[in-house]
């Protein structure tokens, strides 16, 4: 059995002990014995103040979803929203409360996931203010590969907010110390380690049983495929949000399931096989609306390359339907949301050649897979 920090802090109650607390944490915020950590930490030290990323602490807020301030009920603690329309920011009043924040959220290993920058936010914010920074480390359930390319200056966003790859091999942890130092924060954080885990580990081998992080992430398989599937939310295809298998599906009335699918399956990807999606979304894009498409099957978690999938059915969609197109800028003069998930436009110049994207993306991987292992906490 794998352990997250929130196991093992009765050695650590010094860093606790005596301190007004505040914690950021979502759903995935439990013990390995299903102790959620509000309850953990409000019985043993007291909460002052909760603080809520996207999908807020109990998990009930659809993506993108405004999170409001409110008392949670089980605690009496107030629950102060990080996600905002006007910021995403801890303000100095939230500050005010506490003299430590706690942070304990499982992430999925993809760079697009918002928790992160929820995090790196609340360390920049606790560094500017001299506030603790406590960081309850949880496994990256992707493991230490590295895939996909790194996000370009000028394309940061709050599904992009640093310059990692794709896929970057981290934890939460060893991103929070990488990120304190590259951008020279003087920073009091305290990262309370994973025990048991190997750097190689995907997450069925920890022992621990998945907990969606959110609605559109309900089984490891769908964290697998995301580094590489996320890229169609910033086309006019469905993703598969609305049907049992988002990010397995991919589709759209105007294409040909049986066409895709064997055109994709002929192109003999590693760790994945095609079939024929046929389904109408409950929700989402064309919700109602009978689709076709392809189902994504991982057949081998250690070969599959999601970021090279998900590049290359893109652009196998983009080639055969004119119908298909990048959604439009949210705003006039800004980039188009697909851009923002890329890191860079490398996409949508379509004059360049599949192979040529995909190699750029490997060269990233290299050096930044070279870069992060000076921030390593696990072997």
């Amino acid at each position: 059995m794998v352990y997250n920090g929130i196991d093992t802090i009765d050695r650590h109650e010094a860093l606790f002990t005596g301190k007004r607390l505040g914690l950021i944490t979502s759903v995935t915020g439990l013990t390995a014995g299903f102790e959620t950590t509000i309850d953990v930490l409000h019985r043993k030290f007291g909460l002052s103040a909760l603080f809520s990323p996207e999908h807020g602490v109990r998990g009930n807020i659809a993506p993108g979803g405004l999170v409001d301030t409110y008392v949670d009920p089980a605690t009496g603690v107030t629950a102060y929203s990080l996600y905002r329309k006007d910021s995403k920011r801890m303000t100095p009043e939230m500050l005010e409360q506490v003299d430590a924040v706690i942070y304990d959220i499982q992430d999925v290993g993809a760079r697009y996931y918002t928790f992160m920058y929820t995090m790196l936010y609340a360390l920049e914010d606790c560094a500017k203010a001299g506030k603790e920074f406590i960081l309850l480390d949880r496994v990256n359930p992707l493991g230490d590969r590295v895939e996909g390319n790194v996000l370009k200056p000028g394309y940061e966003s709050f599904v992009g907010g640093y310059p990692l790859a794709m896929r970057y091999g981290l934890t939460v942890g060893e991103f929070a110390r990488m990120a304190a130092e590259q951008l020279g924060l003087d920073a009091r954080l305290t990262v309370v380690p994973v025990e048991g885990w190997e750097r190689d580990m995907l997450y069925p081998e920890t022992g621990r049983c998945w907990v969606p992080p959110s609605m559109g992430i309900p089984q490891f398989a769908t964290a697998m495929l995301y580094p590489g599937l996320c890229l169609f939310e910033g086309t006019n295809l469905s993703e598969g949000r609305g049907t049992t298998t988002p990010f397995a599906t991919i589709g759209a009335p105007f294409i040909d399931g049986q066409a895709l699918s064997a055109a994709m399956q002929a192109k003999g990807l590693a760790g994945t096989a095609f079939t024929p999606a046929y389904f109408t979304p409950s929700a989402s894009k064309f919700q109602g609306e009978a689709c076709q498409g392809v189902q994504i099957h991982i057949t081998d978690m250690r070969a599959i390359s999601p970021v090279e999938v998900g590049v290359t059915l893109l652009r196998e969609i983009m080639d055969r339907y004119e119908e298909a197109q990048f959604l439009p800028p949210n705003r006039e003069g800004g980039r188009r949301f697909v851009e923002l998930l890329c890191g860079s436009d490398i996409l949508t110049r379509q004059e360049r050649r599949l192979s040529e994207i995909l190699e750029e993306f490997r060269e990233d991987s290299r050096r930044f897979q070279e870069e992060k292992q000076q921030y390593h906490l696990y072997r």
